[in-house]
């Protein structure tokens, strides 16, 4: 029998984007399941301590409360999503590893959970990154080509699918709506959400379109210039826009749907998940990477469509199921390490 520990979890959240919330949800289960203490270093620590039961919660940017949480915990937790990447910013990849830092000089066990690692592209954000994680504990990885990094610096890494894999898809009736994901994004631009709604509208004419935003911070000005766009092009579509939802409302909504057209990773992992005829908006790695191995079309922000709705609509279900089905996240070696 395993005794409690004190646990800090290091994450991208309290932004309430969906993907990192379920992730934290993920983690906070299993950790209550062994009745571990956690605390979660969060952008809005009351709207974090408000979604689970018996944690605490330290505000990202309060830097002497955390470190006081992690010189009282036993372990430091890095993950899941794409915390250690200089794309989003060098500033963001800093403060991720300073927590890392934090952790090791304190003398914590630190776990890298399930991250997908990179593009790391400045010199010092590789330099960083490579000799800090050399000294975690546990460092577990969601994709191929941040193994194959890390492996190449030296670094002992497990290979695991995304954790989102592991929710559990209510079941409830198609309703034969096409979903549309959309995300604010540097290279977004008013072309191609027209050129997005002109391909919907045309494809789509006699479907209900279902509009979600993720995290609205980022998701719902673009999710209203879509829909004006669409009802701009006809009148008689009928569109909704699903805005603050829990991570609940929008899995068991977007599983609804007959197609997804989606940015954002998690969004198409729920999709898939929900076996869903699904097509992908490339604006990062993670994107391609997980369109790539599923076979999914995929279309480019500033790029032509080409014939990728037509080939959306012939996408292999089958294929999808039988993928999905392989993607089971094996948490035996974070038990263990966690349990010791």
């Amino acid at each position: 029998m395993s005794t409690k520990k004190r646990f800090v979890l290091s994450g991208y959240f309290g932004f309430k984007n969906f993907g990192d919330e379920a992730i934290l949800s993920v983690l906070v289960n299993k950790l209550q399941q062994y009745k571990h203490r956690i605390t979660v270093i969060s952008s809005d620590p009351k709207y974090t301590i408000g979604k689970f039961k018996h944690i605490r919660s330290v505000y990202t940017f309060k830097i002497p409360d955390i470190i006081g949480a992690i010189a009282k915990s036993d372990f430091l937790i890095s993950g899941g999503g794409s915390l250690l990447q200089d794309a989003t910013s060098l500033k963001s990849l800093i403060y991720y590893l300073f927590i890392i830092f934090i952790g090791l000089v304190l003398g914590k066990k630190v776990i890298i959970f399930a991250q997908g690692i990179g593009p790391i592209k400045t010199p010092i954000g590789q330099f960083l990154t490579k000799n800090l994680l050399k000294h975690c504990t546990y460092v577990s990885v969601r994709d191929k080509k941040s193994y194959e990094l890390l492996n190449s610096w030296g670094i002992k890494t497990d290979l695991l699918c995304d954790p989102i894999f592991s929710t559990t898809i209510p079941n409830v009736e198609k309703n034969g709506s096409v979903a549309v994901q959309l995300r604010n994004f540097k290279t977004m631009s008013e072309d191609f959400i027209d050129r997005l709604a002109q391909k919907v509208a045309t494809e789509f004419s006699d479907k209900n379109i279902e509009i979600f935003s993720f995290q609205d911070a980022l998701d719902l000005e673009v999710c209203q210039k879509f829909e004006k766009a669409i009802n701009m092009l006809n009148p008689s579509i009928k569109t909704t826009i699903h805005s603050d939802l829990t991570d609940e409302e929008i899995i068991s909504e977007l599983s609804k749907s007959e197609y997804v057209v989606a940015m954002r990773f998690h969004a198409i992992i729920i999709a898939l998940l929900a076996n869903i005829k699904t097509l992908a908006i490339n604006y990062d790695i993670k994107v391609e990477k997980i369109a790539s191995e599923f076979h999914l079309p995929v279309i480019d922000l500033q790029k032509d469509f080409e014939n990728k709705f037509e080939e959306l609509k012939t996408l292999d279900t089958d294929f999808i199921k039988s993928k999905v089905s392989e993607k089971v996240f094996d948490w035996t070696n974070f038990e263990k390490f966690i349990n010791s």
